[in-house]
């Protein structure tokens, strides 16, 4: 099968909701059941692809078929969007503005779907990973690192070959040039407590004609710099649609998905890069 793999790295806060919950947070973030880690549900990114392509389409984008890429009540897409998967979180530090923090997991589900999509990475190792025991991280630099207010005693590892399996999901060539600098990789556990509770969470307000609150509620987000990766998979015989959309978003490398577009978020810069056949 023809397929593909899209980057996005978050520009604006993003918010892929899940619905009001009775809980201290009354709009949290889509999470996986699993593991908790935040994600953005497949049908959410196919509408937003969707819908992205129709306003290109009527800005004059030619070549563009919505209803045979995208489907519609006759006739079955002949493309299908899997969920926006966590590959990169920005966690606060005290050793520099933020870095880039992973673990081991999501590096092995990353390699997985690579193989899937038939999108060649550039090889690197996950046993040492693996092996990074409790308040240990693989890290440039020495001593200790700092992450919001926990501590870990950073193990020197070669990352060169991990940011160079992550750039090609990048953009912006002087987000790939820090890359390296700013990766982190700790254990599943300890990178699934960030995943958790290193997201902001916002109080907003709705206020009547008097500036008198009718109704606060809270409200949480994923930050910019957010990296996520979705595959595209096209049905046999239906390579063309594939090829199509991976040349419109290479062209135009912006993509709005989840709530709250009035007021910015949701934005991200995708790259596609095309697996052709698996």
């Amino acid at each position: 099968m023809a397929s593909a793999i899209m980057g996005m790295l978050a520009e604006t806060n993003l918010h892929p909701g899940t619905g009001q919950v009775s809980g201290a947070v009354d709009l949290p973030v889509a999470r996986e059941k699993t593991t908790d880690y935040p994600v953005i549900a497949g049908s959410s990114l196919k509408g937003a692809l969707r819908d992205s392509t129709e306003q290109h389409q009527k800005a004059g984008y030619p070549g563009l078929d919505i209803e045979q890429i995208f489907g519609s009540q006759k006739q079955a897409a002949a493309i299908a969007v899997t969920d926006g998967r966590l590959l990169l979180l920005p966690v606060r530090s005290l050793n520099s503005h933020y870095k880039w923090v992973t673990c081991p997991y999501l590096l092995e589900r990353y390699q997985r779907d690579c193989g899937l999509a038939g999108v060649p990475v550039e090889p690197f190792d996950l046993q040492p990973f693996y092996n990074l025991k409790e308040a240990k991280a693989a890290a440039a630099g020495k001593g200790r690192l700092y992450l919001e207010d926990a501590h870990f005693e950073i193990v020197e590892l070669d990352l060169a070959p991990l940011a160079d399996a992550l750039k090609p999901l990048v953009r912006h060539p002087s987000v790939k040039e820090r890359l390296a600098e700013n990766l982190v990789v700790i254990s599943n556990d300890e990178f699934s407590f960030f995943a958790r509770y290193a997201l902001a969470v916002n109080a907003r307000n709705l206020l009547d004609d008097q500036k008198i609150s009718q109704n606060l509620w809270y409200e949480e987000t994923i930050p910019p710099d957010t990296l996520f990766y979705a595959l595209l998979l096209a049905r046999p015989g239906e390579e063309g649609s594939l090829k199509s959309l991976v040349e419109l978003f290479q062209q135009h490398p912006y993509l709005q998905v989840g709530g709250n577009e009035t007021i910015g978020q949701g934005w991200s810069t995708v790259n596609l890069l095309y697996g052709g056949a698996s």
